[in-house]
């Protein structure tokens, strides 16, 4: 018997048809874009096909090993339909899948990236039940693209909507979907987020916002805070760093992790000066740059149709086979879970 059992009678099937915290920049969505390769684009805007690998056992699935890992799960995962919150009658549309255990088990909300809640996404999301937590996977496009609905955006699509999902209605996303799956019978009152490239920063802005009651820590995979952008040196003027926000770091309460690959030059560059404030200000805080990895290593891993390049293919499997296990062993640590 497995953890959906408990939770059949409040799961809402898809046949069923705030706090503030800092504001969101204009350019967040291409800023996430733009440090992204040009294979990690195309993948955004291709949808995934079957594939008879389901990637390296033990790690979430590849974007390409995605839909065969997905098919062959044996955990119960469903759509639902979640209220957004208080003061509406609107709705989102969630992946929610439960471990194989009768034990109840804590919340892991799974951020999606700037490509929305894909296949991929979805798979993560069934490694982190296949760890033993309920994880819970939100449409944060749900109401800018119209309504809930499970079919994947093309990525050209997504980018058009995106912008439009600002920073106040990330963290209401995330506090819908943390309640929500916290009051199924087979969960704990406790959860962590864990988000990729949009949502990496999405993690950030929700340790900043508090979270709601329960909200234990949060793991940002090549995501950063908001900063105030550095510029290059001139002929004339010094380069100017990128700077981090010290006032709202101060905010966060909860432990939190940054998991970077070092090709990502734009946030590495601003990894020094976010660990030199998190010590400053006694924060529970570990950040990772992993040599040669790519922005997006978690996706890309070995993929050749990801990166042409076989040392960063070397350098992503790496950085997934340290990176993974670092995330469940946070998440263990921080919720309590066996």
């Amino acid at each position: 018997m497995i953890n959906r059992a408990f939770a059949t009678l409040l799961l809402v099937p898809l046949s069923c048809t705030l706090q503030r915290i800092q504001p969101a920049q204009s350019n967040a969505a291409d800023d996430h874009a733009s440090h992204m390769s040009a294979a990690d684009l195309r993948a955004g805007t291709i949808a995934p096909t079957a594939s008879a690998s389901q990637g390296t056992p033990g790690i979430p699935a590849s974007a390409s090993s995605a839909p065969a890992r997905l098919a062959a799960s044996p955990r119960h995962g469903e759509w639902v339909k979640i209220p957004v919150g208080q003061g509406t009658s609107d709705t989102l549309m969630a992946w929610i899948v439960y471990p194989s255990t009768q034990a109840k088990a804590p919340v892991v909300v799974v951020v999606h990236e700037i490509f929305g809640l894909q296949t991929w996404v979805r798979a993560v999301a069934d490694q982190v039940a296949a760890d033993g937590f309920i994880a819970i996977a939100p449409d944060f496009l749900s109401r800018v693209r119209g309504g809930p609905s499970s079919v994947e955006l093309a990525g050209d699509s997504v980018r058009k909507v995106i912008g439009g999902v600002d920073a106040a209605e990330r963290n209401r996303v995330i506090n819908a979907a943390a309640n929500y799956a916290m009051m199924q019978p087979a969960a704990e009152q406790r959860y962590a987020v864990i988000g990729y490239c949009w949502g990496g920063q999405t993690t950030f802005m929700h340790a900043v916002n508090g979270g709601v009651k329960g909200f234990s820590g949060g793991v940002a995979f090549y995501g950063l805070p908001f900063i105030t952008p550095g510029t290059p040196a001139t002929a004339t003027t010094p380069a100017v760093p990128s700077t981090v926000n010290a006032d709202s770091m101060a905010k966060i309460n909860v432990p939190i992790m940054l998991l970077n690959g070092s090709k990502d030059a734009r946030i590495g560059a601003a990894m020094p000066a976010l660990d030199s404030i998190m010590k400053r200000l006694k924060k529970d805080y570990t950040g990772v740059n992993y040599e040669g990895a790519v922005h997006g290593f978690l996706r890309a891993q070995n993929d050749p149709k990801a990166t042409p390049d076989e040392a960063e293919e070397v350098a992503n499997l790496a950085a997934a086979k340290d990176a993974w296990p670092k995330t469940i062993a946070f998440l263990k640590r921080h919720l309590g879970a066996r």
